[in-house]
């Protein structure tokens, strides 16, 4: 019989997986920042949906597993709320809000075992593949090792020259299971980039003076919901409320299984310690990241590191969520961290979403093609969602054609899809 954790334990276990996800303060406001918002401001918003997320788990799911803004879920807010191509940020605000309502009141019914068993694994698995490549191919853009015209990177440039060295270097540290090896990479490779020219005749980091400051208050985007432009754009609005809150959901699901399991906290017929008071609190979190202006906010897989660190209890949660919140007073400093820096830690983290494709049946040709539909076409076009339909259409037909019951979860999603693909090719003439 294990013995009552420590406190101290509990402490190291936070600032372990506080090192594995604080990434995601660098990173999602670089993503988000293609919507136009201020990148700044973003930083902060970050941290305090990071903060208010895992103080939520703790005290409520009292379970050793952190929350922030989902890398995958802050792709496709990014690309809904594009800068001059796009609804307004605060729409897009609006379909998160909505989305974690819906997995907030499912979290409280026995709706949620069904709907899990019913959505086909190898869509859940193409979704998060396809995520995964699209995140990649945004860290190398960003690193500038590939063009706009899809051709590689010049590598005569000093600044090109530095995000491929961070590509080698970055899976080394991993592999070799260095903690926190992706904020070490970027943390070096900022460091090196002062003494690195980059276009424009600057350094690729430039330093602030004040590197430590009070972070600002981002009002411009607490409670910044657009209802009136969600109402007029519903029909595109639904769909993307239904991949918030399906990705939410099985994501949730995925990580409160996996970081439990290592833990050893389930009991003996597998079900999740609090699940429902974990699942709630998950809800919770991104109806409060709304309210400050963020993406969707899940439990991340990296608060496994603080389980392996000797993690068992609620109180990691916190204690992240405090680091998190304390973060936020270095937005200057994480505002000069170049995307030379960051596109290593995409890169690793795209590949570490393909993961899931070892668990295809790759006899199975229905899975197979509904699967890599969304691989090739959310590579291809740039564009989650018509990746998602592609497959999840193909995998519908595919199954009525081997006489299979269709999931009623399948036939909605399936009709969601269609309505996008009709409007959003209705207003793009």
């Amino acid at each position: 019989m294990q013995g009552r954790p420590r406190l101290a334990d509990e402490l190291v276990a936070a600032f372990t997986t506080f090192g594995a996800m604080g990434y995601v303060i660098i990173v999602n406001p670089q993503i988000l920042s293609a919507t136009g918002a201020d990148r700044h401001m973003l930083i902060v918003i970050t941290a305090m949906a990071a903060m208010i997320g895992s103080l939520l788990m703790g005290l409520i799911g009292r379970l050793p597993i952190a929350l922030a803004p989902g890398m995958g879920s802050n792709v496709v807010f990014a690309q809904a709320a594009l800068a001059g191509d796009g609804v307004s940020y605060g729409t897009a605000l609006a379909m998160v809000l909505i989305g974690g309502v819906l997995f907030t009141v499912f979290s409280a019914s026995r709706l949620r075992e069904r709907l899990v068993a019913g959505f086909p694994d190898c869509i859940r698995i193409g979704l998060q593949g396809g995520l995964g490549l699209f995140i990649a191919a945004i860290g190398l853009r960003n690193g500038g090792l590939l063009t706009s015209a899809g051709h590689f990177g010049d590598l005569r440039q000093p600044a090109v020259l530095l995000s491929f060295a961070a590509l080698i270097v970055t899976p080394l540290l991993m592999v070799r299971r260095i903690p926190g090896a992706l904020l070490i990479s970027i943390a070096a490779i900022t460091a090196i980039g002062v003494f690195v020219p980059g276009p424009g005749g600057h350094m690729v980091t430039r330093l602030p003076s004040a590197p430590v400051q009070v972070p600002p208050w981002p009002g411009a985007y607490v409670l910044a919901f657009d209802w009136h432009e969600f109402l007029t754009h519903l029909g595109l609005a639904l769909p993307l409320v239904g991949y918030f809150f399906l990705g939410d959901f099985f994501s949730a699901t995925a990580t409160l299984i996996g970081v439990t399991r290592r833990a050893g906290l389930m009991d003996a017929q597998g079900h999740l310690p609090n699940g429902r008071r974990a699942y709630l609190a998950d809800g919770l979190a991104s109806i409060a990241g709304a309210c400050i202006g963020s993406p969707t906010v899940v439990a991340y897989v990296e608060s496994a590191t603080g389980v392996e660190s000797g993690g068992r209890t609620g109180w990691v949660a916190v204690f992240a969520g405090l680091l998190f919140g304390a973060s936020a007073f270095f937005w200057p400093l994480i505002a000069a961290i170049p995307p030379q820096a960051t596109a290593p830690a995409l890169v690793m983290v795209g590949v570490l979403m393909m993961d899931g494709l070892r668990q295809l049946e790759f006899g199975r040709l229905r899975d197979m093609v509904g699967t890599v539909l969304i691989l090739l076409l959310t590579v291809a076009t740039g564009n989650l969602v018509a990746g998602l339909a592609a497959g999840c259409l193909a995998w519908t037909l595919l199954a009525l054609a081997e006489q299979l019951r269709v999931p009623a979860i399948m036939w909605l999603t399936d009709a969601m899809l269609v309505l996008y693909l009709v409007l959003s090719t209705m207003t793009s003439h």
